[in-house]
């Protein structure tokens, strides 16, 4: 249902208007922050991370987002349904399970998504990092044989897919939530696979810019993409854990800083087409 102009709420950088799209949820100064990830949701790597679905005063980004909300006078309500070890959808979970993989500890689809409450204002998405580790460990299983680019490609392809149905569920669940997602940086420059080989990390390259590519693509259905791959500062060591994988408490800073004004204002530049980060190792 409309509400009436009046009640927009300027403090919270919400345009008024009365549109009907998901993307622009009704504004009041009440906040129902939905929240969907891996271990990135709950801070892991930072020096105060969540337990599972809490709302902690934590160093992750969303802890961060909900105090910003508040900072500028909104009452918040988090429910962060990240999974830590979480993939995207059954697809990944199960090459996962046919390549020994135990860590891996449900979906964001089947067990994220439907836990989001229906009256959310604002969601916000961080996917793929585990998803990409997956299928970089099924290649060097042999399960891409002689031609491992197609195999990288079927997957990556999956996971837009698989994207897009997760969107769509989130649409129907939480119709009226303004809906921000992260694309994934370059993880094979990322400290984690630096003993890597050359092919193995333009294969994780590979990977990775694929998937971003993906999740770039969600804006055409009114998602505000947040860009991570061409951002210098995802680089930078001291926004990295000591895990090499995870964001520091200052990487998790910057994402929070990224976050909040996409979800405030419903905006964020465009993810560039093209920039240096994409191949930082030669193309696989």
């Amino acid at each position: 249902m409309r509400l009436p102009l009046l009640i927009c709420a300027a403090a919270l950088g919400v345009a008024c208007n009365t549109s009907d799209s998901p993307s622009s949820p009704t504004p009041t100064n009440e906040v129902r922050y939905g929240v969907i990830g891996a271990s990135d949701a709950i801070g892991f790597g930072s020096s105060a991370p969540c337990g599972l679905f809490e709302d902690c005063a934590g160093n992750g980004y969303a802890p961060i987002v909900k105090r910003r909300f508040q900072a500028d006078g909104a009452t918040v309500q988090l429910a962060n349904r990240g999974i830590p070890g979480g993939v995207l959808s059954l697809a990944i979970l199960g090459l996962a399970q046919e390549t020994g993989r135990t860590d891996i500890r449900g979906t964001l689809i089947d067990q994220s998504a439907p836990f989001i409450p229906s009256n959310s204002t604002h969601i916000s998405i961080f996917a793929g990092g585990n998803d990409a580790n997956v299928i970089g460990q099924a290649v060097r299983a042999g399960r891409g044989g002689a031609n491992v680019a197609g195999f990288v490609d079927q997957h990556v392809n999956q996971f837009g897919v698989d994207m897009v149905d997760l969107i769509g569920r989130l649409r129907l669940r939480s119709p009226n939530a303004r809906i921000v997602a992260f694309n994934l940086p370059n993880l094979a420059a990322a400290p984690y696979v630096s003993s890597a080989t050359v092919l193995e990390k333009s294969i994780l390259q590979r990977i990775a810019v694929g998937m971003t590519d993906r999740i770039n693509a969600l804006s055409a259905q009114g998602v505000t993409v947040v860009d991570l791959m061409c951002e210098p500062r995802s680089y930078n060591p001291a926004n990295i854990s000591a895990d090499g994988f995870h964001p520091s408490d200052a990487g998790y800073l910057l994402m929070a800083d990224l976050l909040y004004s996409a979800l405030r204002s419903g905006t964020a530049a465009p993810p560039p087409a093209s920039c240096p980060q994409r191949t930082l190792l030669p193309v696989f």
